[in-house]
């Protein structure tokens, strides 16, 4: 068992320090900390457990970033998906991050509305169903996998298997057909072979991402992972990196190469340096 002292729940003050407003976009953090206690992750020891700000706070704080011009929002949160902050009425005790984002979309000012970084076992069907239902939420989703091979996912302590993820994302195709996807992978995590790591491969090849953040598995004191006795080589790292991301950046590639050709609206969020 790991021995450690939780830090206590944030205060959030008005507009707090982490967000971040740049232009016409910015970002509103509504969530913080992590209770899936992934076994390479230090969040939930360093961020303490998922407390998410009252609706009246987060509200009244996007009607500020629209009296600073914001026309794009992103809601921040650690495990942002699983929000479900204080009901601001005697409706519902609390809201989802479903319902938050039907909410904040019926301000005119904004444009568009983004939210990062999601756990799988978070999505909700009002989530979902608000990709359908609300046209100012951009058709993409950054939803991390971390591996495409079960029994690492289980090693990871992920809470679910490759069947579970690509259900949610037939399940949010179905939703928004338009819709881009992006993950994280974590490659070299102990105990990881070369049918895991085929198996990860795999997973890319059937979702297909629009992009992606991937990294070799380095230790994190104190998790459960880093004191594993089955480390990875950092030379099979490296190549299995190496065939993953050539792997990403060709989906990458595809996608833009889909993008030629359509009509699509473009937010200037600030003036460039040079005229014009």
């Amino acid at each position: 068992m790991l021995n450690v002292d939780f830090p206590e729940q944030p205060k959030f003050d008005t507009l707090p320090e982490m967000n971040h407003v740049e232009g016409a976009a910015a970002f509103l953090s509504i969530q913080e900390g992590c209770d899936k206690f992934c076994h390479f992750c230090v969040v939930p020891y360093t961020r303490g457990s998922e407390y998410s700000r009252p609706v009246k706070d987060v509200l009244k704080d996007a009607r500020r970033l629209i009296e600073l011009g914001v026309k794009e929002i992103t809601l921040l949160g650690q495990n942002v998906n699983a929000y479900h902050g204080e009901s601001p009425d005697a409706a519902s005790k609390e809201w989802s991050l479903g319902r938050l984002i039907q909410e904040i979309a019926e301000f005119d000012a904004f444009e568009i509305i983004r939210y990062i970084t999601s756990h799988p076992r978070d999505v909700t069907q009002d989530l979902i169903d608000a990709h359908r239902d609300v046209k100012k939420l951009a058709p993409y989703l950054h939803l991390p996998v971390q591996s495409g091979s079960n029994r690492i996912l289980k090693a990871m302590n992920r809470k679910h298997d490759r069947d579970f993820y690509f259900k949610l994302i037939d399940q949010f195709r179905e939703a928004r057909p338009d819709i881009a996807f992006s993950s994280d992978f974590i490659v070299g995590f102990p105990g990881e072979d070369d049918r895991d790591h085929a198996d990860t491969l795999d997973l890319i090849r059937r979702v297909h991402y629009a992009q992606a953040y991937s990294f070799k598995y380095s230790r994190r004191p104190g998790t459960p992972a880093s004191a594993s006795e089955f480390q990875v080589d950092e030379g099979v790292k490296g190549e299995r990196l190496a065939e993953l991301q050539a792997l990403l950046d060709e989906q990458k590639m595809a996608f833009n190469q889909k993008c030629v050709g359509q009509e699509m609206g473009v937010l200037f969020e600030r003036k460039a340096r040079h005229e014009g």
